[in-house]
């Protein structure tokens, strides 16, 4: 990959650059600067630690070959206000232009004390959505002469929930360059800037750890929301000749409770918690005790609880929640036999895909992505226009049956030939 020469940067950043002992561009600089240099809105998608912060403080600072006006060119949204300290020292890092004022807008106290530093003059503004619309609406942030607008991860903004203050804001530009960074593009985020950019660049950077960890095979299934999960958990487990035996991930104790009694209204006593969380649930103190148990077909396993488990010979891994710590996820999934008896399902709604990008980054291995099963039922998904209108069916209980087969002949569902060929090897772990 060449160097920083082949991209179209002022002399000053190229030497500030080599001072700090920036020889070469990572992929995604690679890929972006020239294109935001030339003035195309742009939608960079990449992992943590890709240098995307980098990128867009060069491009900002590379806007500024003239005396500043001290009237804000360039506004940045973070998610917190450790994100605009962050972004606000990386600046500090490579701006040697001291005539270019950076002023930080976040929640705390002293907001007179921000409109002030905006008054005094303020050429770059990194701020957080709520804090940057509360000073604009009080006549103390000028939008008026803003050229570039940058969303710096948009995802996590959006976890947040300041989607309202972040789109308000950028309406509120009336013309400029918008460039977007995230971790991940899902549809949720899709939709809610795509109205403000205009004809943007695409640019994905899968950047892997070089080091694989030999891990299950993992599947990933992408779906809307927690009552889609327990369908599709529902409809997964009531095929008992291929879900034999099966763990099952949730996050808090909460979620695990309304799971059991969901599943326990299905399968009764095959189904119990590891290390029950109420008296009057089935249980297993162990992992081995619930692969000893001829009868037991489901563990419920709260993450938060159980740290360290010893996985080996169960069938089928399924986190129905994703630990927010990755290392958790990556332990239950790490393969130390090298055993290929396991596989690992992932229920995954839009706001947890960054943390499946977060474990494929620090595993090496992306996640087979699988087409969700025909008869799965999609709480709440919008009908096309112009599909004709079904006979009306009573509407399943979140959780429930789909149909009135017998459970153990529901297996309709369209996994890939190979994917079934591989989950009926585990008929023998009953």
């Amino acid at each position: 990959m060449a160097g920083f020469e082949k991209i179209k940067l002022s002399k000053q950043l190229l030497r500030s650059l080599t001072d700090i002992g920036y020889t070469a561009p990572k992929e995604i600089q690679h890929k972006t600067l020239n294109r935001i240099i030339g003035g195309q809105d742009v939608i960079a998608i990449a992992p943590k630690g890709s240098g995307k912060t980098t990128t867009y403080v060069l491009a900002a600072l590379n806007r500024f070959n003239y005396a500043p006006e001290g009237v804000p060119k360039v506004l940045i949204l973070v998610p917190e206000k450790e994100d605009v300290l962050a972004t606000i020292e990386q600046f500090d890092k490579f701006n040697k232009n001291k005539s270019i004022s950076i002023t930080g807008l976040y929640v705390a106290p002293g907001l007179e004390a921000q409109m002030d530093a905006l008054a005094d003059g303020a050429d770059i503004v990194v701020a957080t959505p709520d804090r940057a619309r509360a000073i604009y609406l009080k006549l103390g942030l000028n939008l008026n002469k803003i050229e570039v607008f940058i969303i710096d991860d948009a995802d996590r903004i959006i976890k947040k929930g300041m989607q309202l203050p972040m789109t308000e804001l950028a309406n509120s530009i009336t013309k400029a360059q918008r460039l977007i960074f995230t971790d991940v593009l899902h549809s949720k985020l899709e939709s809610l800037i795509e109205p403000f950019l205009n004809n943007p660049a695409v640019i994905e950077v899968d950047e892997l750890q070089e080091t694989e960890l030999v891990t299950y095979h993992q599947l990933l299934y992408k779906v809307p929301n927690f009552l889609t999960k327990q369908n599709l958990l529902n409809l997964f487990l009531q095929d008992e000749e291929v879900f034999t035996k099966a763990a099952v991930f949730i996050n808090n104790k909460a979620s695990a409770e309304t799971i059991y009694r969901s599943l326990h209204r299905r399968f009764y006593d095959a189904v119990g918690c590891l290390k029950p969380l109420f008296f009057d649930m089935n249980g297993y103190q162990s992992a081995e005790e619930f692969r000893a148990n001829a009868e037991a077909r489901i563990m419920i396993v709260v993450t938060e609880n159980n740290d360290d488990i010893d996985l080996g010979g169960i069938p089928f891994l399924i986190h129905f929640d994703i630990p927010q710590d990755t290392e958790t996820y990556i332990k239950h999934v790490t393969n130390t036999t090298g055993s290929d008896e396991t596989i690992a399902l992932t229920f995954a709604t839009d706001m947890e895909l960054s943390l499946v990008k977060e474990i494929e980054y620090a595993t090496g291995n992306k996640m087979e992505v699988s087409a969700l099963p025909e008869d799965l039922v999609i709480v709440n998904a919008p009908k096309s226009r112009t599909e004709p209108k079904a006979e009306k069916k009573p509407e399943p209980e979140a959780g429930a049956a789909f149909h009135e087969k017998k459970a153990s002949n529901n297996k309709n569902y369209n996994l890939s030939a190979s994917e079934k060929a591989r989950m009926n090897k585990k008929k023998k772990h009953g």
